[in-house]
């Protein structure tokens, strides 16, 4: 017995030309919420976020709290990026 209502198969030759996101950035703000208005900003960081800031904050040469929520840690990745010139694409 055959199922004709079974999804393809994710290796499919039809889905070997297909993509995810966009191939070039796209200059929209509208697209990044304000770490302020985050409904998970007040929960403490991650642990990825603790360690880029890390990196960031030693290639800076600056000292930043350990304890920082999301939110405060997103506003210190976007400044120290800039002043450090990371994460700013080619």
């Amino acid at each position: 017995m055959t199922d004709e209502t079974s999804t393809p198969d994710m290796n499919d030759a039809n889905d070997s030309d297909q993509t995810l996101g966009a191939t070039e950035p796209v200059d929209n703000p509208s697209l990044e919420k304000d770490p302020s208005d985050w409904t998970t900003g007040e929960e403490p960081m991650t642990e990825s976020q603790r360690s880029y800031l890390d990196t960031l904050a030693k290639q800076a040469g600056e000292e930043i709290s350990a304890n920082l929520t999301k939110a405060e840690a997103s506003e210190h990745i976007d400044r120290l990026q800039a002043a450090t010139g990371r994460g700013q694409g080619s």
